[in-house]
């Protein structure tokens, strides 16, 4: 079974007694900091969480030699393991560099960690969602052309679809099926999905990245990001297809989500259901409306609406910012 469920759920986000329908655009709810200890932002650019066995982990890009991970009980607080290991570190990996977009999946005892190195996707394997994740073969999944931003959804009849961004219109977002192994990409199989094509999405460059999938009432969707990440007009939109290969349909109302409250650079965004089974994105931020980097986490609440007949994906502009315990 998949830990990290992509079945949608609609509902009211609750995270410990925090509540996301503030009006402030963002959640003033603060976590009690134990004595002797700092609170800081979790700086996570393309971040994921996880939610197995009743802890929630987070990933993301943040580390020059690999990937990091952190843990919460509720959401708001997010602590380093032990030694502040890292989960994937670049020895065990192919590439040696720019280790980007995490995601990690709970699949039948194993855990399975798709990300970018070197501007190449990979993917990796652990008994543990804290890792060490190690690659058996050090090798990228397509070793002969770059690519990034590998997203993994299964569908309800088992086959597993690999997303990811291709740099041949700019850049733009394919699939393709996974053999068994859920390692090795079927080359036949690939096709586009979608590239830049509406009006919101042409400030600079040509950029439709970070793709995520979920099923609702049997309709795929497609989250994606467009714009240059560095823009403060990088935002989040969605299409639609009825088979994971499309064809993708970008709803018409996009961007779902660009520059809520005071926060700019907002996208590469991912979903999950939260311990109470709502639906929830994760996604990252600018540092400040100045400056891009240390990037930072958010959450946010996804609900389905009706309108004008048809169901539209809804993320709240009410988010919560975690902090991390050091």
């Amino acid at each position: 079974m998949i830990t990290q469920i992509r079945n949608s759920v609609i509902g009211i986000l609750s995270i410990g007694v925090c509540v996301l329908a503030c009006s402030s655009g963002h959640s003033d709810a603060k976590p009690e900091i134990p004595i002797e200890r700092v609170a800081t932002h979790v700086f996570f650019g393309d971040p994921f969480i996880l939610l197995h066995e009743g802890t929630y982990y987070a990933y993301g890009t943040a580390e020059e030699d690999g990937i990091a991970v952190l843990v919460s009980q509720d959401l708001l607080t997010w602590e380093a393991v032990p030694g502040n290991r890292l989960a994937l570190n670049k020895q065990d990996s192919w590439g040696d560099r720019w280790f980007w977009a995490p995601e990690v999946y709970a699949i039948d005892g194993k855990f399975y960690m798709y990300y970018t190195a070197d501007e190449h996707i990979c993917v990796a394997t652990s008994d543990s969602p804290l890792g060490p994740f190690k690659q058996a073969e050090k090798k990228p999944m397509i070793a002969e052309e770059k690519c990034i931003d590998n997203s993994l959804f299964i569908d309800d009849d088992g086959k597993a679809y690999l997303f990811f961004d291709r740099f041949n219109d700019g850049l733009n977002i394919w699939v393709a099926e996974l053999e068994a192994d859920l390692m090795t990409i079927d080359k036949e199989t690939m096709r586009p999905c979608i590239h830049v094509s509406q009006e919101w999405e042409t400030v600079w460059p040509r950029v439709n990245e970070g793709p995520f999938v979920i099923k609702h009432e049997g309709t795929y969707y497609l989250t994606y990001s467009a714009n240059s990440y560095e823009s403060p007009f990088y935002g989040i939109g969605f299409a639609t297809a009825d088979h994971p290969t499309g064809p993708w349909k970008k709803y018409e109302g996009n961007p779902v989500l660009q520059k809520p409250g005071d926060l700019v650079g907002v996208g590469h965004s991912a979903m999950f259901s939260d311990k109470e089974g709502n639906l929830c994105m994760v996604f990252h931020s600018h540092y400040s409306d100045t400056q891009i980097h240390p990037r930072m986490m958010h959450i946010s609440k996804v609900t389905f609406e009706k309108k004008n007949g048809k169901t539209t994906l809804k993320v709240d502009e009410n988010y919560l910012t975690p902090q991390r315990l050091e």
